[in-house]
C-alpha cells in the first residue's frame, strides 16, 4: 500500500492531486496552439498544488514551501473548488483532435482525475479531517521527508511548529461544521485518536515527536546556532505545540467523540449511497457495481482456499484448512522475539530480491529505496507496511516502511509476498519508473491511481514465481494468504458499505478466510470502515493487469517476452485501467507488425 505519514487532515499529500488554478485558455486551432495551451495549464495546475498543499510539495521533494502548512479554512477550500472547476473548464476549451496522441493521453489523465474531483467535491469529504491511522494528531510525521541538512531546514521546521496552532483550530472547526452537517466518522474508530493526541502532551519538550530533529543536527551547522535552534524548537513545542494539542484532545473527547457515529457503512453518510458508487469507481477506475465486485470476490476467495488446501497438503499438516491457518497464526517459529531481528530479516530479503530483478525487466528504476521501520507512535494502529516514494527530482530514496509493533503477531510467512508489493518490484519500481518518464508533465509523473499502482503492487507478489524466489512452500502459503487477503476486500469492504453487514461479520468473514492473525484482521477491518472503497482497487487492478498478460501471451505467441510486457506497463504511469488497455493493446499490434516484418 502506497502510504504517506500524514493523513484525512492533510489529505493533499498522501496522493498526489491536480491542483487548479484560475486560468482562461483561449479556444485554439493548430496543434502547437493546442499543445503550448495544454501544458502551460498543466504547469500552472501543478505550481498551484505545491503552493496550495505544502506537505505535498515536501513529499514531492520542493521545499520552497516547508514552513507552512495547508489553509484548511472553510474558506480556503471554497476557493480550491472554485479553481478546481474553473481547470476542468480550461481543459475544455483546449482543441483535444489538435493534439499529438501523447498529448491526448495527458489530456484524458487530466480531464480524468479533474472531472471526479468536481464531481466529490459535493461529498464534502473535509468535514472528516482526522482519521484513526493518522491526521493532525500525527502532523510530526512529515519530518521523515524533510532534509535538515542546513539551519534554515530547522527554523523552517520550528515555522512550522509555531503555525500549528492555527491548523488545529481550523480543524476543529471542520470537525464542528461536520457535526453540524451529520457527517462524522465512526466511533469504533475514533476511539483510538486520544491515546494518538495524548501521545504529543509531553512534559519535556524534549520528548515530543516534533523534537526528534533535533536529537541528532548535522556538524556544518555551528554548535552555538545548534543550541539555539533547539532552545527555540523547545519552546514553541512548550508554549504553542503542546497547549494547542490540549485543547484540541479536550474538544475531541468531550464535544467531538460523543457525537461520532455508531454506524459504519458509508451509505450511512448524507447522500451516502451515491458517495460509495462514487468511490467504487474512483478507486477501481471501472464502471463495476458494488454487487458485481462482491460476486468477483466470492469468485477469487473460492479459487484460493483451493490452492491453500494444496500447500496444506504439501507440508503434511493433518488437520482442515481453518487448523492450519490457526497453526501459522500461533507456532512459534514463523515469528521473530524482537523488533531489530524482525527488522534485519525485512532488510535481509530485500537485498535477496534484487539480484532476481532482470529475470522479469529489462529496465531498472534509477532511484534506490531503503527499509525502515514505521514510526512508533502510529505503529499500533496502521499497517503492515507501507511504501513512500522518493522524491521526482531524485534527491530524496524511496522507502519501504515495516510495522515492528508486536513482532509476535508478524509471521515470517507474509514477508516475502509483502516486501514483493511495497519495495521492489511493487510500488518502488512503480513510481520510480514514473519518476523517470522525462517526457510527461509533472503531474503524470506523480499521479497515482489506485487500481493501477495497487493493482500493480498486488501482481507483483506473483512475480516471485517467475523470479524463483517461492521456493518455500510457506512463502507461497505466504503468497496466497496475501492474495487472499485482497480477494476477500472485495468481500467485506461491498458488505460493510453496501450490503448490511456488521464490523464482527466482517472480521468473522476474513478470519474464516486467512491465515492473518487477528491484529491484523481488526486493524485491515477497520481501515476499510475508514476507507471506504479504496481496498477494492487493489484485487480488481490485478485481474486487469494478469488478463492482460495473457492476451499478450496468446497473441504474440513465441514473440512474447514477460520482461517487455512489464517495460510497456510500466512505461504509461499511473492511469485509469481502461487506459492502460488501449496501451497495451497498442503495444501487442506494434509488436506483431515488427514479429511479422522480420519473417
Amino acid at each position: 500500500m502506497r502510504r504517506t505519514l500524514l493523513a484525512a487532515a492533510l489529505a493533499a499529500c498522501c496522493f498526489p492531486v491536480i491542483a487548479a488554478a484560475a486560468v482562461r485558455e483561449p479556444a485554439v486551432a493548430s496543434s502547437n496552439a493546442a499543445a503550448t495551451a495544454l501544458h502551460r495549464l498543466f504547469d500552472s495546475e501543478w505550481e498551484r498544488g505545491l503552493r496550495e498543499s505544502p506537505e505535498n510539495a515536501s513529499y514531492q521533494g520542493d521545499h520552497r514551501f516547508d514552513d507552512r502548512w495547508s489553509d484548511v479554512s472553510l474558506v480556503a477550500i471554497a476557493r480550491r473548488d472554485a479553481a478546481d472547476r474553473e481547470a476542468l473548464a480550461a481543459l475544455k476549451r483546449i482543441d483535444r483532435a489538435a493534439l499529438s496522441p501523447a498529448d491526448q493521453l495527458n489530456y484524458d489523465t487530466f480531464a480524468w482525475l479533474q472531472e471526479r474531483a468536481v464531481q466529490r467535491q459535493k461529498f464534502r469529504e473535509y468535514l472528516q479531517p482526522v482519521g484513526h491511522q493518522g491526521g493532525v494528531q500525527t502532523a510530526d510525521g512529515i519530518a521523515e521527508v524533510l532534509p535538515f541538512a542546513s539551519a534554515q531546514d530547522y527554523r523552517n521546521w520550528i515555522a512550522r511548529l509555531q503555525a500549528l496552532p492555527l491548523l488545529l483550530e481550523q480543524t476543529t472547526a471542520l470537525m464542528k461544521a461536520g457535526v453540524e452537517a451529520g457527517s462524522v466518522p465512526p466511533k469504533v474508530l475514533m476511539q483510538r485518536v486520544p491515546a494518538q493526541i495524548r501521545g504529543q502532551l509531553v512534559e519535556d519538550p524534549a520528548k515530543s515527536p516534533f523534537y526528534k530533529p533535533f536529537l541528532k543536527m548535522p556538524e556544518s551547522i555551528p554548535a552555538t546556532e545548534q543550541e539555539a535552534l533547539r532552545r527555540q524548537a523547545r519552546e514553541a513545542i512548550a508554549g504553542k505545540v503542546v497547549p494547542a494539542y490540549r485543547e484540541f484532545g479536550r474538544f475531541f473527547e468531550q464535544d467531538y467523540l460523543p457525537h461520532t457515529r455508531d454506524s459504519i457503512a458509508a451509505t450511512a453518510l448524507p447522500d451516502g449511497p451515491a458517495y460509495y458508487d462514487f468511490l467504487a469507481g474512483w478507486y477501481t477506475t471501472t464502471g463495476l457495481t458494488a454487487g458485481e465486485i462482491h460476486q468477483i470476490g466470492l469468485k477469487e476467495v473460492s479459487r484460493i482456499r483451493a490452492e491453500m488446501e494444496k500447500v496444506r497438503q504439501e507440508v503434511g499438516f493433518k488437520g482442515d484448512l481453518h487448523a492450519f491457518f490457526q497453526h501459522l497464526r500461533s507456532d512459534p517459529k514463523f515469528f521473530y522475539r524482537e523488533p531489530a531481528d524482525l527488522l534485519e530479516a525485512y532488510q535481509a530479503l530485500a537485498k535477496r530480491i534484487d539480484p532476481e530483478l532482470v529475470k522479469v525487466f529489462r529496465t531498472i528504476p534509477r532511484l534506490p529505496y531503503g527499509v525502515r521501520p514505521i514510526p512508533d507512535n502510529i505503529a499500533p494502529d496502521t499497517t503492515t507496511a507501507y511504501y513512500q516514494p522518493g522524491a521526482v527530482d531524485g534527491s530524496r530514496a524511496g522507502y519501504y516502511y515495516v510495522n515492528l509493533y508486536r513482532p509476535e503477531v508478524r509471521p515470517k510467512w507474509e514477508m516475502l509476498a509483502l516486501s514483493l508489493h511495497e519495495s521492489v518490484p511493487g510500488h518502488h519500481f512503480q513510481f520510480a519508473r514514473g519518476a523517470e518518464l522525462p517526457d510527461l508533465p509533472m503531474f503524470r509523473r506523480t499521479a497515482y491511481f489506485v487500481a493501477y499502482g495497487e493493482g500493480w503492487g498486488l501482481y507483483a507478489e506473483r512475480l516471485g514465481y517467475d523470479m524463483g524466489l517461492y521456493d518455500d512452500p510457506y512463502d507461497r502459503m505466504g503468497q496466497l494468504a496475501y492474495d487472499m487477503w485482497r480477494a476477500v476486500r472485495l468481500v467485506v469492504d461491498t458488505g460493510m458499505h453496501a450490503k448490511g453487514w456488521t464490523r464482527q461479520q466482517a472480521i468473522d468473514f476474513f478470519m474464516d478466510n486467512s491465515p492473518k492473525t487477528e491484529q491484523d484482521v481488526v486493524n485491515e477491518i477497520d481501515r476499510y470502515i475508514a476507507w471506504p472503497g479504496q481496498a477494492l482497487a487493489y484485487k480488481i487492478g490485478q485481474l486487469r493487469i494478469s488478463a492482460l498478460r495473457e492476451e499478450a501471451a496468446r497473441e504474440l505467441g513465441p514473440a512474447f517476452d514477460v520482461r517487455d510486457f512489464h517495460d510497456a506497463v510500466l512505461e504509461t504511469g499511473s492511469v485509469p485501467l481502461e487506459t492502460l488497455e488501449t496501451h497495451i493493446r497498442a503495444w501487442i499490434a506494434e509488436r506483431k507488425k515488427v514479429t511479422q516484418s522480420a519473417r
